[in-house]
């Protein structure tokens, strides 16, 4: 990782935003990779609400999709498992909003496309 002049960061210290973390990989702070990803959307057309607590930060975008962020990485529901009875995530680098935002793009239109409301929201909005 560099910093603006090109000189290679430390992983071992906090540095513009950056915090240090085991194995000497430097990651961003959650607050801060939740809001490029939602600028990373916005590229797509897709508006998102970014809020932040508790060492993660969230990025709402559409019902049933939210797309949560530690500083190390994105992850966000795909799905469900019946036989195993638990949601299934997909997950990407931090790192890469633009590639992240990318993919959710497509969930998003997903999303949107099977035109799937919650019972409770489609009931009021009829």
């Amino acid at each position: 990782m560099d910093n603006s002049r090109g000189a290679p960061i430390p992983a071992n210290r906090v540095t513009a935003g950056r915090q240090s973390r085991a194995l000497g990989v430097a990651s961003m702070m959650p607050l801060d990779t939740a809001e490029e990803l939602r600028q990373a959307l916005e590229e797509h057309g897709i508006k998102a609400d970014v809020h932040d607590g508790y060492g993660l930060a969230l990025v709402s975008v559409w019902v049933g999709l939210v797309v949560w962020s530690d500083g190390e990485r994105f992850w966000w529901r795909t799905g469900w498992d019946a036989r195993r009875r638990r949601f299934v995530y997909a997950w990407h680098p931090a790192l890469d909003p633009r590639r992240a935002a990318r993919r959710i793009a497509f969930r998003y239109a997903n999303l949107r496309g099977n035109g799937s409301l919650p019972e409770l929201i489609a009931e009021s909005m009829s």
